[in-house]
Formats: C-alpha cells, structure tokens, sequence
C-alpha cells in the first residue's frame, strides 16, 4: 500500500520545494531588487496625488550611494520609525541648502543648511504640506528603502516621475 503513495508523496513534495522557492524568489525581489508601494497624502502634490498612487521603487540605487538631486524616494520618517514617507531630494552631503522656515507666512525669512556627512536633504513637493528635513533636518542615507522610477496607478499617470 505505501508503495503506490510514495511517487503521490514525491510529486507533492516536489510541488512544495518549487512553491518554496518561488516565495523565496519574490521575497529577494521585493526587499533588495523592486517592490510595488502604495503612497497618499498632501505632500507631493503636484507629483503625486492626495488620495494614492501605485509606484514602482527599486533599492539598488540606494544601496550603492547613487542616488541624486530630484530623485523621488521612499524613506523611514525620522519621527515614525513605522512610517515611510515619500520625498524628493534637494539635497546630498556637502550641498548647502536654503529654505524658507514658514512657507505659509512668505516672510522671506530663510535659513541655509550644508548637509553633513551620509546624509540627504528630502522635501515634499508641495511645501505648504509637507513635513519634511525643513522640520527634522537632514535624513541619515540608512532611512532611504529605495528610489521611484515609475507610476502604476492611476493608469493616466503611468509611466516615469518627470523630475
């Protein structure tokens, strides 16, 4: 009797190893390679819209420091650990950046910053509604999970952020 389950048991077991794989195939992809990533709220509009777009984020540029000025990226919130937040880089280490303090009061008052050592500067692109390095200063490079090079969603957005 256990003679006819076994090739039964064998082909299951085959099955398993092959869907195993597969999880781990999409696992690699998703944490080192490219991942799909639903973003919302105020802070990129133009770019982006308030109620969410589907983007596609790749982590290789990050991973190997090659990111630069006006790359959109996905980055931990300084403030929320559990909180990634999607921003525009104004600014790598070494650049000086000026900023108005209190967008919404036009005083003309602004401030410059030169952006130390393994860290980047990121605003949103809409400054009236954007909490951002204006508010906690420069991002260490370890906060950035990966770089946006394309929308998903809506379908009449499909296609490469225009930077």
């Amino acid at each position: 009797m256990f003679a006819k389950t076994r090739p039964m048991m064998k082909e299951a077991l085959n099955q398993t190893l092959i869907f195993g794989k597969f999880l781990c195939l999409l696992h690699i992809t998703d944490k080192y390679i490219c991942s799909p990533v639903i973003v919302h709220g105020p802070s990129m509009l133009p770019t982006m819209n308030l109620t969410g777009d589907v983007i596609l984020a790749e982590h290789i540029t990050s991973r190997f420091g090659k990111l630069s000025v006006g790359d959109v990226v996905l980055v931990s919130s300084p403030e929320n650990p559990r909180k990634t937040v999607t921003k525009r880089i104004l600014g790598l280490e070494g650049d000086k950046v000026a900023f108005l303090v209190d967008p919404s009061f036009d005083s003309g008052n602004y401030r410059s910053v030169v952006v130390p050592k393994g860290h980047v500067w990121i605003q949103g692109d809409n400054i009236y509604a954007s909490k951002d390095s204006r508010h906690f200063g420069p991002v260490p490079y370890g906060l950035i999970h990966g770089k946006v090079f394309c929308r998903l969603w809506p379908p009449d957005g499909f296609g490469s952020l225009d930077q």
